[in-house]
């Protein structure tokens, strides 16, 4: 393979902006004739005069013509790399990705996420929802920058990561008016006998929520159980049966599906984890979504 010296090329872009050796040569502090000789070894490389003369100016060739819109774009893109390298603002949206585990209720996640919408800069925000273990994969290839979780990342021996709690709260239960009726004992044992819509099994607050169950000596019907939170309520919004959400958005999610709060509870609590391979934070996006949250 053919290998193209960036060096060269540096060398002749710059002579090619500043419209001759000896600026360039000043530009750069190297000799003329260093310049002169660098600038061949580039053409004889490619195989084409890069310049001809044109009385006492240097002008481009059809070749050079080609060859300086690709330097242009070669040295823009590095300067680009090392400014976003060093949390620069480039001529680019800054850019944030995010991986959002799919059993985060989206208004939760909006709220999270909506400070990096509101940085001065221009922010293009880049959303990937699966399931933990393959956003965790994604953030160690840094392939994500952040991963929204309802659990803590617990390393077993494998890569370091840090855990920022972003929120915590009780849990609101929710139901279609006409599927209330249908159980109208007090909050919760209006549930014992209902059917209930749950997050799927293995998740944090699934866990959390048959625990509670338990305790409280209740035994619902699992008419559904589910990975994605939004598909849950959607069912939940057509009656067929109660669900569980953060109690910190009951009112949205009272508004957008039109389902009525059953009861909330204290004792089972819904945790947010923003998991990031850096203890402090230097992205601007980053330390806008985080705050001031210490690493657990």
């Amino acid at each position: 393979m053919d290998w193209l010296n960036y060096h060269h090329l540096y060398y002749f872009w710059t002579i090619a902006r500043e419209g001759s050796v000896t600026g360039a040569a000043k530009l750069l502090h190297v000799s003329q004739s260093a310049l002169s000789t660098q600038v061949r070894q580039l053409e004889d490389s490619l195989g084409e005069r890069l310049f001809e003369r044109s009385g006492r100016r240097l002008v481009l060739t059809d070749s050079g013509r080609l060859a300086m819109r690709y330097a242009e774009d070669i040295f823009r893109l590095g300067g680009e790399f090392q400014n976003e390298l060093k949390g620069r603002p480039t001529g680019r949206p800054l850019r944030l990705v995010v991986g959002i585990s799919d059993v985060l209720p989206k208004l939760m996640v909006h709220r999270i996420l909506h400070p990096a919408l509101e940085l001065p800069e221009a922010l293009r925000l880049s959303c990937r929802e699966s399931g933990l273990a393959p956003l965790l994969a994604a953030l160690f290839e840094h392939e994500v920058d952040l991963v929204l979780s309802d659990a803590p990342y617990v390393p077993l021996g494998g890569p370091r990561a840090f855990n920022h709690l972003l929120g915590e709260c009780g849990v609101s239960f929710f139901g279609e008016a006409s599927l209330a009726r249908r159980f109208p004992k007090p909050f919760p044992a209006c549930l014992d006998g209902a059917p209930v819509l749950l997050p799927a099994e293995g998740t944090a607050l699934r866990q959390s929520l048959d625990r509670w169950f338990q305790q409280q000596g209740l035994e619902p019907v699992i008419a559904g159980d589910f990975e994605d939170s939004a598909l849950m309520k959607a069912f939940g919004a057509a009656g067929e049966g109660f669900f569980g959400a953060p109690s910190s958005i009951a009112q949205d999610v009272v508004q957008r599906y039109q389902v009525q709060v059953t009861g909330d509870t204290e004792d089972v609590r819904f945790r947010t984890f923003g998991i990031s391979t850096e203890r402090r934070v230097s992205h601007p996006g980053l330390t806008a979504v985080l705050g001031a949250v210490q690493p657990m």
